[in-house]
């Protein structure tokens, strides 16, 4: 009797296991996958946006910089003035902040030596708030005629001014040389004092200081991205905080 009793809830414990083990996901391999479905919402996955190193990014300084006052570890703050496009798309718009830091300042030498000044690029502010860390530097500076940049770290060098020198010394020689002429009445005369005129010249451009480094506000600086500039889309998108 106790054989009879037993043989359905066998059976019963039978397809019960078959039924739930139908229902588990198989893998192609044939093998149970036991990995957790994808979720979306908060936990999607953070689409990347990826400018590539060496992209060529035009700006202008929004204070201005010389070598007569700045030093290094002053901030350097400039915008953008040309979108940066990227498979039909705007990734930064003008307008864009654009913040940095002074590396190094070297003043110019009585002697010898240029002014220059090194800074870099640090970070983009763009217009909804969102900051992204930028690994920039100067490539160029468009339109200058007394600066130029030389480096891969971009140092803006100021250019000589030989030729005020020049004039320095021309202009005390050819006074010099008239004192002379009128106190001695003679050519011998006018040439000691032509040469006296040139040296003290010659000693006046030596004690001086050359041109230093001066970039006014809304100066056209090119910037060069020396690492690829990742950003997240999701922060881009998001609209302005208005208060």
């Amino acid at each position: 009797m106790k054989r009879v009793l037993v043989a359905p809830f066998a059976l019963i414990f039978v397809f019960a296991s078959s039924a739930a083990f139908a229902q588990q996901p198989v893998a192609s391999d044939g093998k149970q996958d036991s990995a957790p479905a994808l979720t979306t919402g908060d936990h999607a996955s953070v689409r990347a946006m990826e400018i590539p190193a060496g992209t060529q990014i035009p700006l202008k300084l929004r204070q201005a910089i010389s070598t007569k006052s700045a030093k290094p570890g002053d901030a350097v703050y400039a915008e953008t003035v040309f979108p940066v496009v990227l498979n039909d798309r705007i990734l930064i718009p003008t307008g864009t902040y654009v913040q940095g830091r002074i590396s190094e300042v070297k003043r110019p030498g009585r002697v010898k030596g240029r002014a220059e000044i090194l800074m870099h690029f640090t970070s983009l502010i763009f217009p909804n708030g969102y900051t992204a860390i930028l690994p920039g530097s100067v490539h160029n500076m468009p339109g200058s005629e007394s600066q130029n940049v030389k480096g891969e770290e971009g140092t803006v060098q100021q250019n000589p001014d030989t030729g005020k020198d020049a004039g320095t010394i021309a202009k005390t020689a050819g006074a010099g040389a008239g004192i002379g002429g009128l106190a001695g009445q003679s050519v011998k005369d006018a040439a000691i004092g032509g040469g006296v005129g040139a040296a003290a010249g010659l000693i006046a451009t030596l004690v001086t200081r050359g041109p230093d480094v001066m970039l006014p506000e809304g100066t056209s600086v090119q910037m060069v991205l020396q690492r690829p500039l990742v950003l997240d889309e999701s922060k881009m998108s998001k609209r302005p905080v208005s208060y």
